[in-house]
């Protein structure tokens, strides 16, 4: 089954999308989603298209969420990075909560954040309560818990509300882990999440069995390069499909693809 997709326009989106994707009229899209299906309602993929700053912000935990409301575990993998396209992940140094509302409120927190120079293959998992922030000149894949809470502690003067209080409180001032960073090369296959929430893969051809076994369920396929095919249908770059099984999905012409499945 292929998903259906959401474009959504952002005032840090492109008009100049990347094939295959082709921005409607004047507007500047910033993110295009695929409608999680009923058998994988807590996970979302999206494309993200950067040309300006995303405000530095932060998301909760499921404990630290709202009551009825999922926290915030997500992934990025470049697709694409200009010279010099960064993301801002965790901060330099340990920082307590009382100075990171005095840095967000002046502005140096941006600063103080760790500011990574990213390529295409770089890839990064961001546990709940990492301050983060997304530069301009970015293509990504983001893997999510199918969640829209942000609190967003700064935003570059825009006009945009702020969430300090909530997002301090659950904010971790300290640095990012190393060992949640990594680069994948375009030919590899290779298991990159299974965490508590959602299970997130690359495969390069079909996958071999010990990738296979990691994704015993549902599974959500986005390729890249090539396409697949599930249950006849073709599903394309730019396009996710959704399958009951990974033995259902057919990588005959098939180069590189993303799998997303639940946590086992």
């Amino acid at each position: 089954m292929k998903l259906a997709t959401k474009t959504v326009e952002k005032p840090w989106g492109r008009r100049d999308l990347p094939a295959p994707f082709a921005a409607p009229g004047d507007t500047t899209i910033g993110e295009i989603w695929f409608d999680p299906p009923p058998a994988l309602p807590q996970v979302l993929i999206k494309y993200l298209f950067t040309s300006e700053k995303l405000s530095i912000q932060v998301h909760p935990t499921d404990a630290q969420a709202p009551p009825g409301s999922r926290g915030k575990e997500e992934c990025w993998l470049v697709l694409a990075a200009e010279p010099g396209a960064m993301l801002g992940i965790g901060f330099r140094e340990a920082i307590d909560a009382q100075a990171m509302r005095a840095a967000a409120l002046d502005g140096s927190i941006e600063q103080l954040m760790v500011w990574h120079e990213v390529a295409a293959g770089d890839f990064f998992y961001l546990p709940a309560g990492t301050v983060h922030a997304i530069g301009p000149g970015l293509t990504l894949v983001e893997v999510q818990q199918n969640s829209d809470i942000t609190y967003r502690l700064y935003d570059y003067g825009r006009p945009r509300e702020l969430h300090l209080e909530e997002g301090i409180a659950v904010a971790r001032g300290e640095p990012y882990p190393a060992a949640c960073r990594s680069a994948v090369a375009a030919e590899e296959s290779r298991l990159l999440v299974a965490g508590p929430h959602f299970r997130f893969a690359q495969v390069a051809g079909a996958p071999e069995a010990e990738l296979a076994a990691a994704h015993p369920g549902a599974v959500l396929a986005l390729p890249l390069d090539g396409r697949v095919t599930i249950a006849g249908e073709i599903i394309a770059p730019g396009e996710c499909g959704y399958a009951d099984r990974l033995d259902m999905v057919d990588f005959a012409a098939a180069r590189r693809t993303l799998l997303v499945s639940n946590a086992v």
